[in-house]
């Protein structure tokens, strides 16, 4: 029996993600802006945390890095190894937790996560083992969500219909660059922070809201719930409507995104 007070949590986030891969066509481009920003270099350790379909992964391994993957969802690794085999590049990919890393000390020379470990529901404990795989001097860089732009505000209004258990921070506060930087705290130096612009394709806020509803495991999970009732349904999808309206223009929901690099002492 697991002592993990957040195991049923991650298991319904198991089972929400893995019907993510549709979407990786939008993560696909912030995948070359992350490892770009991470500045790797050839025959480098990488890990990819949280990894999903393996774009970071795959990207970091066409770069010459050496490269394991890790993710929750033995579906979405089914399709990350799927994506190297077809780009060509090997990459071990593992299914794990980023609380509980099934890694040595110091193993790697850089350690990623695009959109993934922000979803770990104690974001010091995720910090720990990210950092504590990492070797000294290595770099850790990641991709997240700041919480005054669309995806940010999309997880707040999911939120509001279906709160987090007790103890589980907002996910968008991995955007804030103050909070990031107390989180890392004084285990690292030289941290820095850049934003990138991401592209979400629709046609239509019902067309990306039936995207998000599909595939998006947070709005997937808060539709099955409220299908028992109606109305709150019908409120949430003119709620979130409205909000897609906001950001799309052109057939696109334009969304920029915080990428943090810094060095383990």
């Amino acid at each position: 029996m697991s002592t993990d007070p957040f195991a049923q949590f991650k298991a319904v986030q198991r089972e929400g993600w893995a019907l993510f891969a549709p979407l990786e066509v939008s993560t696909t481009p912030p995948a070359a802006h992350l490892v770009g920003f991470a500045k790797l270099k050839a025959n480098e350790t990488v890990l990819d945390v949280a990894c999903g379909t393996g774009v970071v992964a795959v990207t970091a391994a066409r770069a010459g890095a050496r490269v394991k993957g890790l993710d929750l969802s033995p579906v979405l690794l089914e399709r990350a190894k799927w994506n190297a085999a077809t780009a060509g590049v090997e990459i071990e990919f593992q299914e794990g937790d980023v609380e509980a890393l099934p890694y040595a000390n110091d193993s790697f020379d850089v350690v990623l996560s695009q959109y993934g470990h922000m979803f770990a529901p104690r974001p010091q404990i995720a910090v720990s083992e990210m950092l504590r795989v990492l070797k000294p001097g290595g770099r850790i860089a990641f991709s997240t969500w700041p919480p005054e732009l669309f995806i940010g505000k999309m997880f707040a209004l999911v939120s509001r219909y279906l709160p987090p258990p007790e103890g589980v921070p907002p996910t968008p506060q991995w955007g804030d660059p103050n909070i990031v930087r107390e989180r890392l705290g004084d285990k690292v130096t030289d941290l820095t922070f850049e934003r990138e612009l991401m592209h979400v394709t629709c046609l239509s806020p019902a067309h990306a809201r039936l995207n998000f509803e599909s595939h998006a495991a947070p709005v997937v999970k808060l539709v099955q719930i409220l299908k028992e009732d109606p109305k709150k349904l019908t409120n949430f999808r003119s709620e979130i409507e409205s909000l897609i309206a906001t950001y799309a223009k052109g057939n696109v929901i334009r969304q920029h995104f915080l990428m943090t690099r810094a060095t383990k002492r």
